[in-house]
């Protein structure tokens, strides 16, 4: 990746410069933790994975003409079950950076008095650094290996690939294995960045690591919402 200085970054409306982001690995709660802090803060939220989902389809779409792919893409049994962790672990970190200019346009259309608090796995470590003034201002949350197999028992959407595919168990523990390759990445990446990295192995609810992240965050944060 080509680094940029922040003053490079186009921003129109002052909305990179002040975000927040919370980077890191599938099913460690970064949702929940932006959630809590949007509340108590009073601070605006932009959930990557929602918009990476849904609006960008669009722009995938395109990317995939450009480059002279199928427009559909792989079927389902090539993409679950009958590729590698380690192949779904490189083509999905290969894939991030153009997903990040599609959320950087997403977060350039936000103005706002407070911070944003951008929060997905796919704003990596070594993507959000050109945008920031400090490594204070992103957080790196991952789950344990342990920790992760809770969330597939009590998150439903975490129980199986929403897919149809041949063989559901192995779709699932290709994609359980991919996502610990890709949260592993973002941890040396981190660290490699000297960012904040935040190991969640359940031990403390969501509550407790949303606190942790705030205090992280806290030269930037607003006062506290009061509630009546």
């Amino acid at each position: 990746m080509t680094s940029l200085d922040n003053s490079e970054v186009r921003d129109p409306f002052g909305t990179l410069r002040r975000a927040l982001w919370i980077g890191g690995g599938q099913w460690a709660g970064k949702s929940t933790v932006a959630g809590l802090l949007a509340v108590q803060y009073g601070v605006t939220t932009y959930h990557y994975d929602y918009h990476d989902a849904r609006g960008h389809n669009d722009r995938r779409i395109a990317r995939r003409v450009t480059l002279g792919e199928p427009v559909i893409g792989p079927d389902k049994d090539t993409m679950w079950v009958h590729t590698t962790p380690e192949e779904m672990a490189a083509q999905t970190l290969a894939g991030f950076p153009d997903r990040f200019q599609w959320a950087l346009d997403d977060l350039r259309a936000l103005e706002s008095g407070r911070p944003v608090i951008a929060e997905g796995w796919g704003l990596r470590p070594e993507l959000v650094a050109p945008v920031i003034d400090s490594p204070r201002r992103m957080v790196v949350i991952v789950p344990t290996p342990e920790f992760q197999q809770r969330q597939v028992r009590e998150l439903p959407r975490a129980a199986s690939v929403s897919h149809r595919v041949s063989d559901p168990a192995r779709a699932q523990a290709n994609r359980l294995a991919r996502d610990r390759l890709v949260a592993e990445d973002a941890v040396r990446a981190a660290r490699r960045l000297g960012i904040r990295v935040i190991i969640v192995d359940g031990s403390r609810d969501a509550a407790a690591t949303a606190e942790e992240v705030a205090a992280h965050f806290s030269p930037y944060l607003p006062e506290p919402e009061r509630t009546p």
